[in-house]
C-alpha cells in the first residue's frame, strides 16, 4: 500500500563547525559523524585522525572505489558520498558533548533530506543517532525515515571504540553498501473519481508522524497483473469491488525508504470512474500505516497544505478533467 513522498524543509541559523559539510544533491549516502575531534578540526576534514578506520572501511567495503585521504574529502561527492556531523562543537571526545550540542540536529538533517534528497543518511556510531533523535538504536537499517531518506546506524570508527573489532565494523559497512541498492517494487494505483469529479485518497502516517495523501493502491504481488493488484487493493483499502478499470493515465518512478528498506517503486496509475462510493476498508489499515480515507475536491487539493503524492496531483488532475485521459501515460515525477 505504501507510496513514496517528499518532505518540505525549514530554515534556521546553523552553529559554526571547524569541519565543513561535504554535501551535494541526490547522493547515495551521507555519513553523519557525531562531532569534530581536535585532529579533524585542525585539518578541517572529517575523520582525520590517522587511527580512525572510517576511510579505510569505505574503500574496503566497496562504498568508494579507492582509498581516500581526509584531505580529499570533497572528491567522494563523485562517488555519491557525502559527510556531515550531528553536533558542530569540537571536543576531545564524544563524552564531552552536552545535550544542547545536538539542538536542531534532527531538523538540520531533515532539511538535508528534503532539499538534497540523499538515498540514505548513515550515522557513524550509535551516539550520533541518539544525540540527534533522543532514542537508542541498534546497528543496521532503521524504520525511522526523514521523508524519503532512509537511516542506517554503523559502529563508531573511532579508535576509542575498541569494543567493536575491525571485522564487525567491516561487516556493517558492507551491509550498508548492499542495503543502499534499492529493492525493485512494481506497483499499481487507481485514480478513483466519482460523478462530481472528486478524487479518493488515502492518508499515510508513519511511525514518526510524517503524513501524506496518495491514491489507493500498492505493490504488485508476484504472479499478479496490474489490474489484479488494483482490484485487491481497492477492495482492501476502500471496499470498492464493482468497477470498470479505465485507461492507464500516469506513471511514477521513485526511490524512497519504507520500513527499513530502500525501494525503487515503478507505479502505473489507472483511471477508475464510479458513480458514488462510501469508503469502507475491509482490512486493518493501521497495520499498513493508512489512517484515513476520504474524497477530495479539486479545489481542496489546490489549496491544501497537506503533502500530496504525486506532489503536483492537483495540477495533473485539473489537466485530466479539462483534456481527458492522455493518449499515452506520462511520468508525474515525484
Amino acid at each position: 500500500m505504501s507510496a513514496g513522498r517528499a518532505r518540505p524543509g525549514g530554515s534556521r541559523a546553523e552553529p559554526a563547525s571547524a569541519v565543513p559539510d561535504v554535501l551535494g544533491p541526490r547522493l547515495r549516502v551521507v555519513f553523519c559523524g557525531i562531532n569534530p575531534g581536535f585532529v579533524s578540526a585542525a585539518a578541517a576534514a572529517h575523520f582525520a585522525n590517522p587511527r580512525n578506520d572510517f576511510w579505510r572501511l569505505l574503500a574496503e567495503a566497496g562504498i568508494t572505489s579507492q582509498l581516500y585521504e581526509p584531505g580529499e574529502q570533497f572528491e567522494v561527492l563523485g562517488e555519491g558520498v557525502g559527510l556531515t556531523n550531528a553536533a558542530a562543537r569540537t571536543t576531545g571526545g564524544s563524552s564531552d558533548l552536552r545535550r544542547a550540542d545536538f539542538a536542531g540536529a534532527a531538523e538540520r538533517l531533515g532539511r538535508i533530506a528534503s532539499e538534497l534528497h540523499p538515498r540514505a543518511i548513515a550515522f557513524v556510531g550509535k551516539e550520533a543517532y541518539r544525540g540527534t533523535f533522543g532514542e537508542r538504536a541498534e546497528h543496521g537499517p532503521q524504520r525511522r525515515t526523514l521523508g524519503d531518506t532512509g537511516l542506517f546506524v554503523l559502529p563508531s570508527t573511532s579508535p576509542a571504540n575498541a569494543a567493536v573489532p575491525w571485522e564487525e565494523r567491516l561487516r556493517c559497512f558492507r551491509e550498508l553498501r548492499d542495503w543502499l541498492e534499492p529493492v525493485e517494487r512494481p506497483a499499481a494505483r487507481a485514480l478513483v473519481l466519482d460523478r462530481n469529479d472528486r478524487v479518493l485518497l488515502v492518508q499515510f502516517r508513519d511511525e514518526q508522524g510524517q503524513i501524506w495523501w496518495a491514491t489507493p493502491g500498492g505493490g504488485i504481488d508476484e504472479g499478479e497483473s496490474a489490474e489484479d493488484a488494483i482490484r485487491r487493493e481497492l477492495a482492501e483499502e476502500v471496499g470498492l469491488r464493482a468497477f470498470e478499470l479505465g485507461p492507464e493515465v500516469w506513471q511514477r518512478e521513485h526511490v524512497f525508504a519504507w520500513a527499513g528498506q530502500i525501494l525503487h517503486q515503478r507505479e502505473r496509475i489507472f483511471l477508475v470512474r464510479v458513480d458514488d462510493h462510501d469508503p469502507s476498508p475491509t482490512v486493518d489499515l493501521a497495520a499498513e500505516q493508512v489512517h484515513e480515507v476520504r474524497w477530495w475536491t479539486l479545489a481542496e487539493l489546490e489549496t491544501t497544505g497537506e503533502t500530496l503524492v504525486p506532489a503536483r496531483l492537483a495540477y495533473y488532475l485539473r489537466q485530466l478533467l479539462q483534456e481527458g485521459p492522455p493518449a499515452t501515460p506520462f511520468d508525474t515525477r515525484v
